[in-house]
């Protein structure tokens, strides 16, 4: 499997497939294919995983890509301006951490299941600190990132605190937990939430610089009301 970022502003990946091969998406990623491609919708990993997936913010059913001959092309598109980031898999042996929303696509060999945080209590009102999924397995796995990406390379014990909407991802060397912001006046006039998710090396982690829940709804403030 040979793959391509194509574009800027809206970004997409083309996958050039040999015969056999195949790449596996949520509905409605595939922009464009060319002849030799096969489809197949399925509950991937059973209706367990499945129902986590629809929690997690994803499709149910999946969409896998097959080739039925060599140099055969699928490509998938992010739906907001933004960046595609690319994880080997196969240099994260105890899975990647990511974000509801954040998955694109991946090898059929990449499983994405649905991940809870130790502290139930904390991910439950931390926003989008309680509902993250866990990507495990070899093979190449690919993110959508809302605006543009920003990746940091936590040292051991080295302390990141990040808006809960903007982090994508992070190796699962990293621990985190979700922390309220300090100070009623920080809390009511700050404008930054409530929480905030604070991750420890040591590790990788993947940030985006605009969450397109927090831009649409301050689109929807401003248009007129009736």
């Amino acid at each position: 499997m040979k793959y391509e970022i194509v574009g800027k502003t809206v970004p997409s990946v083309e996958f050039t497939l040999n015969n056999g091969e195949s790449i596996y998406s949520q509905n409605g990623g595939m922009i464009w294919q060319t002849e030799g491609i096969n489809m197949a919708t399925n509950a991937r990993g059973g209706v367990m995983k499945s129902l986590g997936r629809m929690f997690s913010g994803e499709s149910i059913f999946m969409n896998t890509y097959s080739s039925t001959y060599d140099g055969a092309k699928v490509a998938f598109a992010i739906t907001t301006p933004g960046d595609i980031i690319p994880i080997n898999m196969s240099e994260n042996p105890g899975g990647f951490f990511i974000q509801k929303r954040a998955f694109l696509c991946a090898e059929p060999n990449v499983d994405v299941n649905i991940a809870f945080t130790k502290r139930f209590s904390a991910g439950l009102f931390g926003g989008e600190g309680f509902i993250l999924q866990k990507a495990t397995g070899n093979g190449m796995l690919f993110l959508e990132v809302d605006g543009d990406a920003i990746e940091k390379t936590l040292a051991p014990g080295e302390v990141l605190k990040v808006d809960t909407g903007d982090v994508v991802g992070f190796e699962s060397t990293v621990s985190y937990e979700i922390e309220t912001v300090k100070g009623l006046g920080n809390i009511f006039l700050g404008g930054e939430g409530l929480f905030l998710t604070k991750l420890v090396g040591p590790g990788k982690v993947i940030l985006q610089t605009q969450n397109f829940v927090d831009f649409s709804s301050r689109i929807l403030a401003m248009m007129p009301k009736k």
